[in-house]
């Protein structure tokens, strides 16, 4: 019992997440408000669901993907930098943003390859076909990569920052302590489902002086429920390629970073600093590793396009133009 109490209090704590009932009665009319931000976007229907995607400017495409738990909504202050270069359009993954969910949400759904064919299904009905240039994070990364991967003949160039690699020597091990092993855990579900501690935490933690009211209903907006509206911020951590698992993951990051490794389409490395993923020196030094690559600093943790959007947005404005 006691181990049991000691667990719970764990979460919460790590959440940070303390609602009271009265809050909690207005979640389903503040889940279902529209934005300002999502009357700015366009809908088109992929595998029978819509999926939610903004678009300005003309030419070639420029994709940014965003990753978890954010949106579209995470390039508003970037694309404005880059809009008279191309077509840029920027997608929420199903089941984030104002994409829709997926019908039979649970356990096992929201994987990197669900939302790997929906974005590349959508890129078919966009007409995203060749002089690619992406711009990627996180969970995107895994995306854009992919793509470019796969297409490498189509693709312009990719951006990419705190992107998810595999290193092919030293792979991330199974996490035993902190989040992520809560998120791997059964634990998980109170964790995110519960508490949402994936958005309160992960998220807001980091970017307590950089998120302004307005952008915390924005980001919040999606996961304002309990249970399964909040399913793909869990599946997500439990996506990630550590020790192995989840093994086809393992293998479809491992072949993109090998390519990676070889391959010479122009790339731009947005270093975030002190930054998340390439804090560790043995991923920064694979990174650094990669052919034909521009380097630029700037400032921020991990959701480093809240801290430091406008630096990315130049770093963009000068290296888009490069690739011809």
């Amino acid at each position: 019992m006691e181990q049991t109490q000691t667990t719970r209090r764990e979460i919460l704590r790590l959440a940070g997440l303390a609602l009271s009932a009265s809050a909690l009665s207005l979640l389903p009319s503040l889940a279902s408000a529209q934005s300002g931000w999502a009357l700015r976007k366009q809908r088109a229907t992929v595998r029978g669901l819509e999926m939610a995607f903004y678009e300005v400017g003309e030419g070639d495409p420029i994709v940014f993907l965003h990753g978890n738990p954010t949106s579209s909504y995470l390039w508003r202050h970037i694309i404005p930098h880059v809009q008279h270069l191309g077509r840029c359009i920027a997608p929420d993954m199903i089941g984030m943003g104002d994409s829709d969910p997926l019908s039979d949400s649970g356990p096992g759904r929201y994987t990197f390859v669900n939302h790997r064919d929906h974005l590349f299904a959508l890129f078919d009905v966009l007409g995203i076909e060749d002089d690619v240039t992406f711009v990627i994070h996180d969970w995107g990364s895994a995306v854009g990569f992919s793509w470019a991967h796969q297409n490498p003949e189509r693709v312009k160039g990719v951006a990419y920052s705190e992107a998810i690699l595999r290193h092919p020597v030293t792979p991330r091990p199974e996490p035993t302590e902190g989040p992520f092993a809560i998120f791997r855990s059964p634990m998980g579900e109170q964790a995110v489902l519960e508490n949402n501690m994936f958005v309160e935490q992960m998220f807001f933690g980091s970017l307590e002086n950089y998120v302004s009211a307005e952008d915390a209903v924005e980001f919040r907006r999606r996961y304002l429920r309990p249970g399964e509206d909040r399913r793909p911020t869990l599946t997500w951590p439990r996506e990630l390629p550590m020790g192995g698992q989840p093994a086809i993951n393992d293998r479809l990051v491992l072949s993109y970073t090998e390519w990676l490794m070889e391959s010479e389409i122009p790339k731009l490395f947005i270093h975030a600093v002190p930054g998340a993923i390439f804090a560790r020196p043995e991923m920064l030094a694979l990174a650094r590793s990669f052919p034909n690559q521009q380097e630029v600093t700037v400032y921020g943790g991990h959701f480093v396009q809240e801290v430091s959007p406008d630096a990315i947005g130049r770093a963009l404005a000068r290296w888009i133009p490069s690739l011809g």
